[in-house]
């Protein structure tokens, strides 16, 4: 069973553990089966290229690789820092909301 994700694609996020702690990025892709997501700017590695028809000289290439969801915090657009993320029902359609400035996201 898959468990329910607070992030999304889009969402403005800050790295608050491991090697890149401190960064922000918006998240590109998210993989829910895994618990990772890929944020642009962040986690980046070395991706060696074969030759081929497309990309004659081949090479090596940075690419972003997946965080794990843990490893992430969304940011608040009002207060512009870190925070958690809540669920509530405003009339009949349930929506997001930011636990610090409990503002809709």
């Amino acid at each position: 069973m898959m468990t329910k994700l607070k992030v999304k694609s889009g969402d403005l996020v800050k790295v608050i553990a491991g090697n890149h702690k401190g960064e922000q990025g918006k998240i590109l892709r998210v993989f829910a089966d895994k618990n990772t997501a890929i944020v642009e700017g962040v986690n980046m590695v070395s991706k060696h290229i074969k030759p081929s028809a497309q990309n004659p000289q081949g090479g090596i290439t940075k690419k972003e690789a997946p965080i794990h969801i843990s490893n992430i915090a969304l940011i608040d657009p009002k207060t512009k820092e870190a925070t958690k993320v809540g669920y509530r029902m405003e009339g009949d359609k349930k929506v997001r909301f930011s636990k610090k400035s409990n503002q809709v996201l």
